[in-house]
């Protein structure tokens, strides 16, 4: 069986020396480059197209971004998190990035061979010790992820959102939108069911959480309507 082409990317010389002596001491493994830096993880998988890229979480930079960079990219390289970070949201976003494996550094170096491997084959490893946090973490990003999916605002309930951020009365937003006052109250009661909102400024509050509405400020503004 021809050996795992394997890249290190982490900002301490000494840890991407150990990473390539364990490695290499394998047999398994063939580490064809090491960077330093997070230009280097597409800069590593343009250049050299490995099967896998070790990467550490905590350098200076986007690493996130350069992980899902790499899997959008360059789908037939892994990416396979080896860091000292124990943030579970961190370690969920990169596994949403496109990480196939989440390592803690000061595990035990099998845990490190096994995520590689595991990434070769299609799947997804996570330390043991950290596993049951990152799934919680991950499972609740899925919830509020379909929440907001359900939550979306139509056209027409973000525009009244939009002058609700302006201050605006209801009179005066079915002016500017050729509706009835009526109608209108009946988008705000919709509104609030949906956003789970009790009055007109919680309306506001909750849409810019799902991202939709104008920037905050208009918040106060409603408040002193």
């Amino acid at each position: 069986m021809c050996a795992i082409s394997v890249a290190v990317v982490d900002d301490h010389p000494i840890v991407v020396e150990g990473i390539v002596a364990v490695l290499e001491k394998t047999g398994m493994f063939n580490v064809v480059s090491t960077g330093c830096g997070v230009g280097d993880i597409v800069g590593t998988a343009q250049g050299h197209q490995p099967d896998v890229i070790v990467v550490d979480l905590t350098m200076q930079g986007d690493v996130i971004g350069a992980v899902a960079t790499v899997r959008e990219t360059f789908p037939t390289t892994s990416i396979v998190i080896f860091t000292a970070s124990n943030s579970a949201e961190l370690a969920a976003r990169a596994l949403s990035a496109g990480a196939s494996a989440f390592v803690l550094k000061g595990s035990p170096q099998a845990d490190l061979v096994q995520a590689i491997t595991c990434a070769m084959a299609g799947e997804t490893y996570i330390t043991p010790s950290f596993a049951a946090r990152i799934i919680a973490e991950l499972e609740a990003r899925a919830r509020q992820q379909r929440a907001r999916q359900a939550m979306h605002l139509s056209i027409r309930e973000d525009q009244i959102v939009q002058l609700l951020l302006l201050g605006k009365k209801n009179s005066e937003i079915a002016r500017a939108l050729a509706l009835s006052e009526k109608t209108v109250k009946g988008y705000m009661s919709t509104l609030m069911q949906k956003l789970h909102a009790r009055n007109r400024v919680e309306v506001v509050i909750a849409a810019q959480n799902l991202g939709g509405g104008a920037p905050a400020g208009g918040a106060a503004a409603q408040r002193r309507s």
